[in-house]
């Protein structure tokens, strides 16, 4: 209802002449609390001309046309009671955040506002709100002011923690000159700052650069508190080969193509090159088998296998089985016949471990002859059974077997031999070779002899007993892709003689890279399986 609307006690309009409320109420403040409910003075009945007849602070309550007082605005320089209202309802319909009351200066108007208003900065009762900062909060580092040199961060202090009571710093060798400029591969790191001096607020200095303290001259570059120095260690490394003679073999001695699986699976799933060992008590087996130089470049596959297994129950009857295996080289699957007649091998042999063992502590060489050939024809029957499984013919599976029984108990030196066709045993004591240890008829010739028994045709056995072992002998069991050169070329002997004859057995790695010694037009499949012998 309008401020200026008719009274409830009287049914007529207002006169047009009479003052405005609003504007009496401004020239009096509070009408009712100084004059007690004052009628209108302005509206006076036909029975009143004159003013002193009748008490206008007094109103007869008895006239009916007798006006109540009219309401009056509440003046715009007094706080307004709707004010908390106005901001409640404002602050849940705007989404602006509320305005800080300290920062925001209320705005004056000309004139005051006719009737009640809200404030367009509303009043703010309590804290000030503020909006929640985000998850990542980081705090905005403050600009720096002109003229001033803002100061670095203080540097945070890494935990150091003490080296162990038993370190000892490893001293440089004798020979060793301190790099005169930063190596490539060392990473150079700034000094770590030391601690800075607090300066007075709003210190007003000259903006001029800090230098840094840098390494002396001639110093070596040492790692911060908190990260290591990259440090790229020279990592030796023996590279290819040695060979014999002033120029290397034509062929790369490395792996090259190899066979296809939809060829040949086996074929395509036997590596190029196998490494092998074995430790019991004072006995030290090194074993390797490598594809020839021929094979690789042809892309066949490696046609030599090796095994070094232990047989028998355990305790110190065991027996330690070396065994190498040659595939013919016409033959069409000669590399599974070499793995297979590997595994049969340590099979039938594995099953009358208890006698070799008595054989070979008793040195009956006629028991040890019987038992070993009456295995390897098992294994002669057994491979050409598995050629005709496969639909293959026997043939096709040509290997040669050659192999070393030798007692795990360190009290019997005895050595028991074995072979189906050629390859190498060879003895390396005190320096010297003996190349004809078990082949008297080749004496160290190293020529090649094509008319070779082959399994599974040949089914006889030729054994014999070796020994007695010394400490520090060395034996040598290999195809003829290593005894051929060894008997042929003095280099290799004395290469092979130095590396191995020397006491100290070689890591596997190492001798992997040995038995690759390189001897022109010798390009076979090489497979060799030392036995070292120390005292027991």
């Amino acid at each position: 209802m309008s401020a200026a609307g008719p009274s409830r006690t009287s049914p007529r309009k207002p006169d047009a002449r009479e003052p405005d409320a609003r504007e009496r109420c401004a020239r009096e403040p509070d009408a009712r609390e100084r004059d007690g409910g004052q009628a209108h003075a302005g509206q006076a009945y036909e029975g009143q001309a004159q003013a002193g007849q009748a008490d206008l602070r007094q109103p007869d309550a008895r006239r009916p046309d007798a006006r109540q007082p009219e309401p009056c605005w509440p003046d715009a320089r007094q706080p307004d009671p709707l004010d908390a209202t106005w901001q409640s309802v404002d602050q849940l319909i705007s989404d602006q955040p509320e305005p800080d009351a300290a920062l925001t200066a209320p705005e004056t108007s000309a004139a005051p506002p006719v009737g009640p208003t809200r404030s367009s900065a509303p009043l703010s009762y309590g804290p000030p709100r503020r909006s929640a900062p985000p998850s990542t909060y980081e705090p905005t580092p403050p600009s720096p002011q002109p003229g001033f040199v803002q100061q670095p961060p203080r540097p945070r202090l890494a935990k150091q923690y003490p080296p162990p009571s038993s370190y000892e710093p490893t001293p440089p060798p004798s020979s060793y000159e301190p790099p005169q400029a930063p190596q490539p591969g060392f990473a150079q790191h700034p000094p770590s700052p030391g601690p800075v001096q607090p300066s007075p607020p709003h210190a007003r200095v000259s903006p001029q650069p800090q230098p840094q303290p840098g390494p002396e001259p001639g110093s070596v570059p040492t790692p911060g508190p908190e990260e290591p120095a990259a440090r790229v260690v020279p990592v030796p490394t023996l590279g290819a080969p040695f060979h014999s003679g002033p120029k290397p073999p034509l062929y790369a001695p490395e792996p090259l193509e190899l066979p296809a699986v939809r060829q040949d699976p086996s074929a395509a799933l036997t590596p190029d090159m196998v490494v092998d060992g074995a430790g019991y008590g004072a006995l030290t087996v090194r074993a390797a088998s490598v594809r020839g130089d021929s094979h690789r470049y042809q892309g066949e596959p490696r046609q030599d296998s090796l095994a070094v297994v232990r047989l028998g129950a355990p305790g110190a009857d065991g027996l330690l089985l070396l065994a190498v295996a040659d595939g013919v080289g016409s033959a069409a699957r000669s590399h599974t016949g070499s793995q297979e007649a590997c595994r049969l091998a340590a099979m039938e042999l594995d099953s009358v471990s208890a006698e070799l063992s008595e054989a070979l502590s008793g040195g009956d060489r006629s028991r040890f002859a019987v038992l070993v050939d009456t295995a390897v024809g098992r294994v002669a029957t057994l491979l050409a059974h598995r050629a005709r499984e496969h639909g293959d013919d026997p043939a096709a599976y040509a290997t040669t077997l050659r192999a070393l029984i030798v007692p795990l108990d360190p009290r019997v030196r005895t050595r028991g031999f074995l072979a189906v066709g050629d390859g190498g045993t060879a003895l390396l004591r005190a320096g010297a070779w003996n190349l004809s240890l078990t082949d008297p008829e080749h004496d160290g010739d190293g020529m090649i002899d094509t008319r070779t028994a082959a399994l599974p045709h040949g089914h006889r056995a030729r054994a014999q007993l070796l020994g007695p072992a010394l400490p520090g002998d060395v034996l040598v069991l290999c195809t003829d892709g290593l005894s051929t050169p060894l008997a042929g070329d003095a280099g290799m002997r004395d290469f092979l003689g130095s590396g191995w004859g020397t006491g100290a057995v070689p890591a596997p790695a190492d001798f992997l890279w040995q038995l690759q010694y390189r001897v022109k037009s010798y390009d076979d499949d090489r497979t060799a399986v030392v036995l070292w012998e120390a005292a027991p």
